[in-house]
């Protein structure tokens, strides 16, 4: 059977810096105290206009320059995003027009923060299977349009920025890169982290009363998402290392879903993971969902944090609630792009 690996990175983040002190009169909440309690220090905010599909063809662009292919050598575009262009249609569409590639099969996935994770996975199963050869694979969100900067709403407002990361995955022409991959939801905590409106759940998608309300900007029960999500990325790290026959010592670099920095700390704690293989930037780009881990790994794949033949894991969770962890050994170019 075929098996599927990483050719290439890319990211793309905002010029425009928003930093904690930039919201201390906004939201009444001191700097100190958002690092504190999350770890965020500054955030990336678009400029006025520029969209989900904006970001997500800069950093698609990076990834294709690396990987010395052009947008029409791509056989499927897969785009995750809790933050679209529209409501309809979908923006891998857009995305697919920004990079000139007509015809292309362009899929969207709604997964929230595991988005990327989901799309790697699916990547993974067309390439096994010889449907397709060369897959984007793309995490954008543009958060700062859609988020509550009033006091009441600061638990959540301080948490997310935008950005976007992408992944081209290919053929494994000896070994796989992507080894296992591993997918979890649990629907009865759907309320506990989401947007109420719009949405066909009201016989009016969205009305004046639902806006009032604020039933269009997210809302999250912290606590519960806190502990959900050292729970089971704990439990998915265990079981990821115990059904491939590996230790902890065996993984070169952990990249967690970067949704709060406390979090990450519970997980690594409880897992005894030194901060040396940890990849953590939190602290610069705040929570970007769907694009938080493929920013991380294509900035630890910059920094040179990754070596040929190195086992990396990558980790999420999300809304929904959804997680997911993959575990693939880095190959680079020279040995099989």
């Amino acid at each position: 059977m075929m098996r599927s690996r990483i050719i290439s990175m890319g990211h793309y983040v905002p010029e425009r810096i928003v930093k904690n002190s930039d919201l201390e009169k906004l939201l009444d909440i001191r700097d100190e105290d958002i690092v504190k309690r999350t770890g965020v220090r500054e955030r990336r905010y678009v400029t006025p206009g520029t969209s989900c599909a904006d970001i997500a063809c800069e950093a698609a662009r990076k990834a294709l320059a690396q990987a010395r292919m052009e947008p029409r050598g791509l056989d499927l575009i897969i785009l995750a995003t809790l933050s679209p262009d529209h409501f309809f249609p979908g923006s891998g569409c857009f995305l697919q027009a920004k990079l000139n590639a007509p015809g292309i099969p362009a899929i969207d996935i709604r997964d929230q923060c595991s988005g990327f994770l989901y799309g790697l996975s699916i990547a993974d199963q067309f390439i096994r299977t010889e449907t397709y050869r060369n897959v984007l694979v793309v995490g954008s969100e543009v958060h700062s349009t859609g988020l509550d900067f009033s006091p009441e709403a600061s638990g959540v407002s301080i948490i997310f920025g935008d950005g976007a990361g992408a992944a081209i995955l290919g053929p494994a022409a000896d070994q796989p890169g992507i080894i296992a991959c591993r997918l979890h939801a649990d629907g009865r905590f759907a309320h506990e982290l989401m947007v109420a409106a719009p949405g066909t759940r009201h016989h009016v998608q969205i009305d004046h009363e639902m806006i009032d309300k604020k039933m269009h900007y997210p809302r999250m029960n912290g606590r519960a998402v806190f502990r959900s999500a050292v729970t089971h990325m704990t439990e998915l790290v265990e079981k990821i290392l115990q059904s491939e026959g590996l230790n902890l010592k065996d993984i070169a670099l952990f990249v967690f879903h970067q949704a709060n920095l406390r979090i990450i700390e519970a997980v690594a704690s409880r897992l005894g993971i030194e901060d040396a293989r940890l990849y953590n930037n939190i602290d610069r780009y705040g929570n970007t969902t769907a694009a938080a881990v493929p920013i991380a790994l294509s900035e630890a794949v910059g920094e040179k944090r990754i070596s040929q033949g190195d086992l990396v894991m990558l980790v999420s969770f999300g809304s929904g609630f959804t997680w997911a962890g993959v575990l693939l050994r880095w190959l680079d170019c020279d040995s099989g792009c």
